[in-house]
């Protein structure tokens, strides 16, 4: 299925609360229902649109991925068998009438291919031969790999055997994010395919920069004079040096913007800003012609 924005297939706001998604996606699932609209192309895409869209947002840990990631960011964690993995069709459709409990399943046989569990269970798809579990693991990333992107050798332990991995690290990554590596998980069983292996990434601060999502923050200290007068003042950026004017008359704590100078955040389509915080050093101690020209400065109400 396409990536489909899940708070406009449900016509609710990002904000939503779970009683405001549960009321949403109900209202939408008996108006796009099958059963009310037999042989209907475009009300059946609606309706597993408005269930993809359910089983995520009223999944707190699926939900917790979606909104941090966005729908390009989420998609590339969860394939459509994990959106619908631990997604309760009769518990969503009780008290609903015709489509609830096991239609629900048969419904969702249908539309979706597999099988779903019976008897009140919350496995998802369900197969004859099982999938092996997934297993996580946390990895360390320098500040600049996480912004800029890198590869990583990493080695872990799977089925008992030491392996070894080269991971690229996608660029825009952010302190707990995941990396998702297909099939090196645990084995499955009966020919079920390996589970996958999440990376948990730890992203190490930085002495030059503090990031605030797709934006980087750089303290710069000037002098008096210079905040007086003004100044032109080397700064740097994950692209290298830049060089900005400070206005005359600056007042310490403003923050100057280089556009664009940011990070792109993994899903997002464009990069931040960079801000450069000015600072005004005061000198700690004034020698005798210094303390003069303070002095006669005061005198004027500077």
């Amino acid at each position: 299925m396409a990536q489909t924005d899940y708070y406009k297939a449900l016509g609710i706001e990002k904000g939503a609360s779970a009683d405001e998604i549960k009321k949403a996606f109900r209202k939408l699932a008996v108006k796009y229902h099958p059963d009310r609209n037999p042989n209907d192309k475009s009300s059946e895409d609606k309706f597993k649109e408005i269930n993809e869209a359910y089983a995520v947002l009223s999944d707190p840990k699926k939900k917790e991925q979606y909104d941090t990631f966005g729908s390009s960011g989420f998609h590339q964690q969860y394939s459509q068998e994990d959106i619908f993995r631990g997604f309760d069709f009769g518990n969503a459709y009780k008290d609903m009438g015709g489509g609830g409990g096991a239609g629900a399943e048969d419904i969702f046989s249908r539309l979706f291919g597999g099988s779903f569990g019976r008897g009140g269970g919350r496995g998802g798809f369900r197969a004859g031969p099982q999938r092996g579990g997934d297993h996580e693991m946390e990895i360390t990333v320098s500040f600049r790999d996480a912004a800029l992107g890198a590869e990583k050798q990493i080695a872990f332990r799977r089925n008992g055997q030491r392996e070894e991995l080269k991971v690229k690290i996608p660029a825009g990554v952010d302190n707990g994010s995941k990396i998702r590596i297909t099939g090196k998980g645990a084995q499955g069983e009966g020919g079920g395919t390996a589970g996958d292996l999440f990376l948990i990434l730890r992203v190490l601060g930085d002495a030059v920069f503090t990031r605030d999502g797709g934006d980087l923050l750089v303290d710069r200290s000037i002098t008096f004079s210079a905040a007086c007068l003004g100044t032109s003042l080397d700064v740097p950026t994950l692209d290298g040096d830049k060089r900005i004017k400070v206005p005359a008359g600056i007042q310490p704590g403003t923050k100057i913007r280089l556009k664009g100078c940011g990070i792109k955040p993994l899903g997002s389509n464009s990069k931040g800003d960079l801000y450069v915080k000015i600072g005004v050093h005061i000198p700690e101690a004034l020698n005798v012609e210094q303390k003069e020209i303070v002095e006669e400065m005061a005198l004027k109400g500077l």
